[in-house]
């Protein structure tokens, strides 16, 4: 695959196509509020929020609660508290791909190469701490309206169906912008047995036409952004395409009805990862402001 983004920002550059956000696109997004209204975009989390196989499901317990001093606990002129500990994936819930995340032929986006991910360290190269905050202006997608309903598992977002959700909302998609799409996978199979089996999503084509306009980031209401199961002798081609070659991170896992139903297709946009150091992606609440 060609290396389209590399040195693109310099040969050190951690951040990728988050680059094409500047002071002048974030003071232009801010114009964008309207009505003051803040739609949040992130699915709620708990031990029954579900998960891929082969990651562990959130662990969820109390350090100290009311049991404690119904107990006998001491509380020290009156004062009492509770605290609580939670365990998760980083890649889990709403929750956004460092650009470390995934790579192929032992060499990450922009040409780090795979050995500065270790397990006693994380990633030296490309981690979730380099990402930062995310802010600007967001454009919605809804491909789940052009198509009549949900995308069935399996059914591939090609560039059309992208070009017609533009031209239906009316929309002019600008460098540095957020590029969110509406499948409506999680709104109608979130929490079905078969949720993780496959999904709607885009192609490669369809991504390159999103990277060839610009975009800073890609998300979408589904698990990896891409139609799964994937084409004949690729694995994760999108996740290849953009993240490794263009430097595009995906945030995945959107809760976007509510969003559709103010009929936002143009928002303030506002998330930031935990700067968890070395991390491989972060759950994260990501907002639009109307």
């Amino acid at each position: 695959m060609a290396q389209e983004a590399w040195g693109r920002w310099g040969a050190d550059d951690e951040r990728g196509a988050l680059n094409l956000i500047g002071p002048e696109q974030v003071r232009a997004a801010t114009a964008l509020v309207r009505t003051g209204e803040v739609i949040s975009l992130a699915q709620p989390l708990s031990p029954k929020t579900p998960v891929p196989a082969h990651r562990a499901p959130m662990s969820h317990f109390m350090g100290r609660d009311g049991g404690d001093y119904a107990a006998g606990a001491k509380r020290p002129a009156g004062f009492q508290f509770a605290e609580d500990t939670i365990v998760l994936p980083l890649q889990f819930g709403t929750h956004v791909d460092a650009l470390c995340h995934a790579w192929h032929d032992d060499q990450l986006y922009n040409g780090f190469p795979s050995t500065v991910i270790r397990s006693t360290t994380g990633a030296a190269k490309c981690g979730i701490d380099k990402m930062g905050p995310i802010v600007g202006r967001g454009v919605l997608l809804d491909v789940a309206a052009e198509a009549g309903g949900p995308l069935p598992m399996g059914a591939t977002v090609s560039r059309a169906m992208l070009q017609s959700a533009v031209e239906r909302g009316g929309i002019d998609i600008q460098s540095g912008d957020v590029v969110l799409i509406r499948t409506g996978w999680n709104e109608s199979m979130l929490h079905a047995p078969t949720y993780y089996d496959g999904e709607p999503g885009l192609d490669v084509e369809a991504g390159v036409w999103l990277a060839e306009q610009e975009v800073a980031l890609i998300g979408a209401d589904n698990y990896a952004i891409e139609a799964i199961p994937f084409p004949k002798g690729t694995v994760f081609p999108v996740h290849q395409c953009l993240m490794r070659e263009r430097g595009i991170a995906l945030l995945e896992g959107l809760v976007l009805e509510r969003l559709v139903s103010a009929q936002a297709a143009v928002f303030f946009f506002v998330a930031t990862p935990l700067p968890i150091l070395g991390g491989t992606g972060s759950p994260l609440v990501p907002l639009a402001i109307l």
